[in-house]
């Protein structure tokens, strides 16, 4: 098991705790090429060997520089920073991976649910093939949590979920072909954060081309199981931001989410308790910031999270790393 205390930094857009810093295995860096599109400016593809597949990643910038790793949102992929990375500090390098299902990364072998756990065990293959021991985080949504979750596991699981991940394996159907237009604005019906040339940007990694139309790359059992997860309780939480050794920022949009499960956000006080508990442990560790936006701001108003993210990036002050 890699080692996960030491210095960890980072930035979280919406709601949710990110950051860790570890050393683990050595899955390899298949390849990687150089690729230009739209806002994203110069970028390279990375393709990293898992026992399932591959990895897929997006980097920016010198391999010299302190590394980042990018973590994206629930059912969305690396084009997520395409808006927001080329106006942060060029003295950083920038990878944003897609997770396991989702953009031009591999699906799981049938039988292997998409846990929470699993996304965690990513990020670690990750820092262990790009050779990173020490590195911060930016995430979105999903992927704040997940980076949060490098600290320890913070979710337990029931046997329901198992149960219900079978069931969407047994009756596993073929992807449905649709025009371009069609996916478009369904994805813009489920998602209104989301603006139609974000939206289009998100479909550019998340679909492939076939004759007759597009197919979305990810795994369509991740949709099924978002409601079968169980997040851990106050008291746990405060007993893991107690070890935390890192310096935290937390961005929340005006118009954001307040709760990963969407049906429940119009309860505040999680998200009250967990901005309360991070000042009164971290203390001046921890910095919060709002932002005028909704959910999607640092895609379709980037430049309104990218100043706070170079700042706290390019703080002087350091975390003592204990590996």
């Amino acid at each position: 098991m890699p080692s996960l205390t030491g210095r960890l930094e980072g930035a979280v857009s919406r709601n949710l705790l990110h950051v860790a810093s570890q050393d683990s295995g050595s899955p390899k860096l298949e390849k990687q090429a150089l690729g230009v599109w739209g806002h994203a400016g110069q970028f390279s593809e990375l393709k990293l060997a898992v026992p399932w597949g591959h990895i897929a990643a997006k980097a920016w910038g010198s391999q010299q520089g302190p590394p980042v790793l990018c973590l994206h949102g629930w059912l969305d992929n690396a084009n997520s920073f395409d808006r927001l990375i080329p106006l942060l500090s060029k003295d950083f390098h920038y990878v944003a991976m897609d997770f396991g299902g989702h953009g031009l990364s591999s699906h799981y072998s049938p039988g292997l649910p998409y846990y929470h756990q699993n996304f965690v065990s990513e990020v670690r293959r990750v820092a262990a093939a790009l050779k990173w021991s020490r590195f911060s985080l930016i995430g979105h949504s999903f992927g704040g949590l997940v980076g949060g979750m490098e600290i320890e596991n913070l979710l337990t699981y029931k046997r329901r979920n198992t149960e219900h991940t079978l069931q969407v394996e047994a009756s596993k159907k073929p992807s449905k072909v649709v025009s371009q237009e069609a996916m478009l604005q369904g994805f813009l019906k489920n998602n209104s954060h989301v603006g139609e040339e974000c939206g289009a940007l998100l479909l550019q990694r998340g679909t492939t081309q076939v004759a007759t139309g597009l197919v979305l790359n990810r795994d369509r059992r991740i949709a099924k199981i978002e409601h079968c997860l169980d997040f851990v309780s106050k008291e746990l939480f405060e007993h893991y931001i107690r070890k935390l050794q890192a310096r935290v920022l937390l961005i929340k949009a005006t118009q954001g989410y307040h709760d990963v499960r969407r049906e429940n956000d119009a309860n505040t006080e999680p998200m009250l308790f967990k901005i309360g508990m991070l000042r009164a442990v971290l203390k001046e560790r921890f910095q919060f910031v709002e932002v005028t936006g909704n959910h999607y701001v640092h895609m379709n108003q980037p430049q309104l999270v990218a100043s706070v993210i170079n700042s706290f990036l390019q703080s002087k002050e350091r975390i003592p790393a204990q590996l």
